[in-house]
């Protein structure tokens, strides 16, 4: 695949490791911890790499080139110092791989960069263009981002099975006679993750007032009758690639005003799920819950004051793409950024809130088809456990 900048057709180059980089991960299903140089020329594609990962990539349509090949070993017996062969190697890969001009990725090493340019070798960053690669999941990456929303809705329904059954007791949720606590949840949720071949940096689990506060991890001793927000997003082992999903639950009696916001971001929930399909422009989807929420006297981004911060309401974007990263293109937000297209994934998560309160917020995770979108969530949605 190639891109086209400023008239001219450019090939790609990427050096990185793949555990960091989406960009190559994309392109190379492997986790490798140490950086390597990747290059595509007129549909060949190639990889220089150190012998003991390159019969890794066995089962890739690749090239893969040895640093013995472009003179490893003379160079070393040249003395050489390390940082200057990791340039010069590079270099010699792209000549002889025939590239002159390349489109690289905004995370491209600036030192790298330079030597290439010196030496004659044109870089043009376009990361655009790396985000229309990865839009479209492959099927790698699709059954990966399957298994990760396995184990989140698994996850999901172990806490959920924890909440049933606590009790309100004199002011506290108690379980199994100990006051329960979102530490004593996210201790349930990460061995499912686990046993799902997932695993996770962080996982939001918060309460209380700490629910109006974006992405709060949480912390503390739950209380009757107030919000607990799970934000999940387990990462596959294998493919790198993430899911997210959000539930609310209360234990006890809810207030009246989180059930009515509980109502209003499952209404909006369902009416953007309908909405989505191939062709629609993300902040329209976006504009069509916040349009919902106004319309119900919520404060939302669209009557935003210029220069002021808003905390209350429908405060954040509707969702965002979801793969190798957590949080990718497109954003379903206020501005127009990209029109929807068949494959991707998209997080769709309605959410009201007030500070010192708290809020609610509902998510689920779909994969946009030809003719709309499949949802990959399978979870209630329902306040109480």
């Amino acid at each position: 695949m190639t891109s086209r900048h400023a008239g001219k057709q450019t090939d790609v180059l990427i050096y990185a490791d793949t555990t960091r980089s989406s960009e190559l991960r994309h392109e190379i299903p492997v986790a490798i911890g140490d950086s390597f140089l990747y290059g595509e020329r007129d549909g060949v594609r190639h990889i220089l790499i150190h012998p003991m990962e390159a019969a890794r990539m066995g089962h890739l349509d690749i090239e893969a080139h040895a640093i013995e090949d472009y003179g490893a070993d003379e160079l070393r017996d040249r003395g050489t110092p390390r940082r200057e062969m990791l340039l010069e190697l590079p270099l010699r890969a792209v000549r002889a791989w025939g590239i002159e001009r390349a489109t690289v990725p905004w995370s491209f090493p600036l030192a790298l960069a330079d030597y290439l340019r010196e030496h004659g070798i044109e870089l043009v960053s376009d990361d655009e263009f790396f985000v229309e690669r990865r839009r479209r999941k492959n099927e790698f990456e699709l059954a990966g981002i399957r298994r990760a929303q396995k184990a989140a809705d698994a996850a999901m329904a172990a806490v959920r099975d924890l909440l049933r059954r606590a009790e309100p007791q004199n002011g506290r949720v108690v379980l199994d006679g100990e006051p329960l606590s979102v530490e004593r949840l996210k201790q349930v949720i990460e061995p499912v993750f686990t046993r799902h071949e997932c695993w996770t940096d962080d996982m939001i689990v918060s309460h209380g007032a700490q629910t109006a506060i974006g992405h709060h991890t949480g912390e503390g001793e739950i209380a009757p009758g107030e919000p607990i927000v799970l934000d999940l997003a387990p990462r596959d082992r294998e493919s790198g690639c993430f899911a997210d999903m959000t539930r609310t639950f209360v234990v006890g009696e809810p207030p009246d005003e989180l059930v009515e916001w509980h109502r209003l971001c499952l209404r909006a929930l369902e009416e953007a799920l309908a909405a989505i399909r191939p062709g629609v422009q993300d902040a329209d989807v976006n504009r069509g819950t916040a349009e919902l929420f106004r319309a119900h006297g919520q404060p939302t981004m669209l009557d935003k004051q210029p220069g002021v911060p808003l905390e209350d309401g429908f405060y954040h974007s509707l969702g965002h793409g979801v793969g190798l990263d957590v949080h990718e293109p497109p954003t379903l937000g206020l501005i127009p950024t990209h029109t929807l297209v068949a494959g991707e994934v998209l997080a769709v998560e309605p959410g009201l809130y007030r500070q010192g309160f708290g809020g609610v917020r509902l998510e689920d995770l779909v994969l946009v088809t030809e003719d709309g979108c499949e949802n990959l969530t399978d979870h209630p949605y329902e306040l109480e456990p």
